[in-house]
C-alpha cells in the first residue's frame, strides 16, 4: 500500500496494490499491520455501506465527541467526488477542504480522522459507498454543515443535486461552533 499525504496533513489518500490478472482482480482493503505502517493505527468497530444514484449529494456530516468517528472510506461499484472540511478549531486548516474522486477502478482509499465533516457526490448511478469507523454512530451525537456554504466554497462541480431534507436544513459554517 502507498499512502499519500494532501494539503491538510492529517488527511490521506490510501493507493492499495491491485494484482489484476484475466480473472478478475485481489487487493487487500484493510490490513491492520500495513495501516499501522502507514501511521494509520486505529480501531475499527462499524461498518457502513450506501448505493445512491448519480447526483445524490450526502453530507457534510460528523459526529461530536464522545462518538466522534474516524472513517476509511472508499467506493465499491461507481464512482464518488468525496469531501473532507477540518473542523477542529485549533486546527490551521480550519475550515479548508480536501475532495478526491474515489472509483470502483482506482480502489483508491481516504483516511478522514475525527474532527472532519464528510460528505460525498455519487458520480455515476449505483454508487457503492463503503466505510470502516473508529466509533458508533450515535443519533444524539450527528452533526452537520451546510453542502454549499458561501464561506466553505466547496466545488462540488455539480449545480443541483440530491439533497436529503437534514442536509437542506443544515446550519452554515459561518457562526459555527466547532466541538473539536
Amino acid at each position: 500500500m502507498e499512502i499519500v499525504s494532501t494539503k491538510i496533513p492529517d488527511l490521506h489518500i490510501i493507493k492499495p496494490k491491485v494484482f489484476e490478472d484475466i480473472r478478475g482482480y485481489f487487493f487487500e482493503s484493510y490490513n491492520k499491520q500495513e495501516f499501522i505502517r502507514l501511521g494509520i493505527d486505529q480501531n475499527f468497530v462499524q461498518d457502513n455501506e450506501s448505493m445512491s444514484q448519480k447526483g445524490v449529494l450526502r453530507g457534510l456530516h460528523f459526529q461530536r465527541p464522545p462518538f466522534a468517528q474516524g472513517k476509511l472510506v472508499r467506493v465499491m461499484q461507481g464512482s464518488v467526488m468525496d469531501v473532507a472540511v477540518d473542523i477542529r478549531k485549533l486546527s490551521p486548516t480550519y475550515g479548508h477542504w480536501v475532495s478526491v474522486i474515489l472509483t470502483q477502478h482506482n480502489k483508491w482509499m481516504y483516511w478522514i480522522p475525527p474532527g472532519f465533516a464528510h460528505g460525498f457526490v455519487a458520480l455515476e448511478d449505483n454508487t457503492v459507498f463503503f466505510y470502516k469507523c473508529t466509533n458508533v454512530y450515535n443519533k444524539e451525537s450527528e452533526g452537520s454543515i451546510l453542502w454549499n456554504d458561501p464561506g466553505l466554497n466547496i466545488d462540488w462541480e455539480m449545480d443541483n443535486p440530491v439533497l436529503a431534507e437534514k442536509d437542506l436544513q443544515a446550519p452554515s459554517f459561518e457562526g459555527f461552533d466547532s466541538p473539536f
